[in-house]
């Protein structure tokens, strides 16, 4: 029976009404006023005007799961058995005196002697040839005047092997008393006694300028010059229609580059060249004017001076006088 003036009980599992945020946070499962309880399908309410009934939930949480082990195989444990036994034996090698270096293997060469060789290499006896490193041993060696390109390798179980690729003469400076060989990128690589020059057929060109008095082997020759001596020193008597044996090319401060002949007749000036001014690029067009001039009247040619390509002289040679 219902007695007036009281309100209904509330029904079992729902909170007792208050303000929503009593012993409760959003974050832990409210369900706001209105929703009914879980799993009917009408909200749940009270007496006419009554306030909603709030319900709640446990919050369910994941947690990680722990990340599994390799598993140590036999082939693993293998791997690193290996690994262990092969930096012992690198350790060993490079601990043991029987890879000991004794003596390097050098070529016979024909500009560089033995004893320059073995002084760059300057690894004492009793090295371990695995404590060696190859690269800077090279680099020194190729480093000598008259080596252009130097390779070393190990042999054991005592030996360096050299191999040495030696500069190739393409001129022969003279200076004075003193001749160098020249290779393709100037280098004055090696000094040579004259007749060794002249049986090499090598050009020769005559240097008094002053600063050629300081050249010593492994002083380089600048470019200009360089490309001035290589086109003239390959001259020959064909080229410019001369009778003489042979072209001799000098070259000085005052005149600069100067071909002549042997045996003596005339002297041709070609000059001084720069990189950009005048450069030895016109060689060929002062080669081809002095054959001009000289054709017809060469033995009576004393002197020729050519100023470029263009522009050129001669100077005759003193017409004898006429006993009385």
């Amino acid at each position: 029976m219902k007695l007036p003036g009281r309100r209904p009980r509330p029904s079992s599992g729902a909170s007792r009404p208050g303000p929503a945020g009593r012993g409760a946070h959003p974050a832990r499962g409210f369900r706001p006023s209105g929703t009914g309880s879980p799993g009917s399908g009408t909200p749940e309410t009270g007496s006419a005007g009554g306030v909603g009934r709030a319900t709640f939930s446990r919050p369910s949480i994941r947690l990680p799961r722990p990340s599994r082990l390799p598993r140590f195989t036999p082939a693993r444990a293998g791997a690193v058995l290996g690994i262990v036994a092969t930096l012992g034996a690198v350790y060993g090698l490079a601990a043991t005196t029987a890879f000991s270096y004794t003596r390097a293997e050098i070529p016979d060469l024909r500009w560089t002697s033995r004893a320059a060789v073995e002084s760059a290499i300057g690894i004492p006896t009793g090295t371990n040839l695995f404590r060696i490193t190859v690269e800077p041993l090279e680099d020194r060696i190729a480093a000598l005047p008259g080596v252009a390109e130097a390779r070393v390798r190990v042999s054991l179980p005592d030996t360096l092997v050299v191999e040495i690729d030696e500069r190739e003469a393409i001129l022969a400076w003279a200076v004075g008393e003193a001749r160098f060989l020249v290779d393709v990128d100037g280098v004055l690589f090696a000094q040579s006694e004259a007749a060794a020059a002249a049986a090499a057929s090598l050009p020769v060109i005559d240097d008094s300028r002053a600063e050629a008095a300081a050249f010593g082997v492994g002083d380089r020759l600048d470019p200009v010059t360089l490309d001035a001596a290589r086109r003239l020193g390959a001259l020959v008597p064909d080229d410019i229609g001369s009778t003489a044996s042979r072209l001799l090319v000098t070259v000085s401060d005052a005149t600069g580059f100067v071909v002549g002949t042997s045996p003596e007749s005339w002297l041709a000036v070609f000059g001084l060249y720069t990189p950009s001014a005048r450069s030895p690029s016109i060689i060929p067009g002062q080669v081809r004017l002095l054959r001009s001039l000289l054709a017809g009247r060469e033995s009576t040619v004393a002197q020729v001076i050519l100023s470029d390509p263009e522009n050129g002289t001669y100077i005759p040679k003193p017409t004898p006088v006429p006993p009385e």
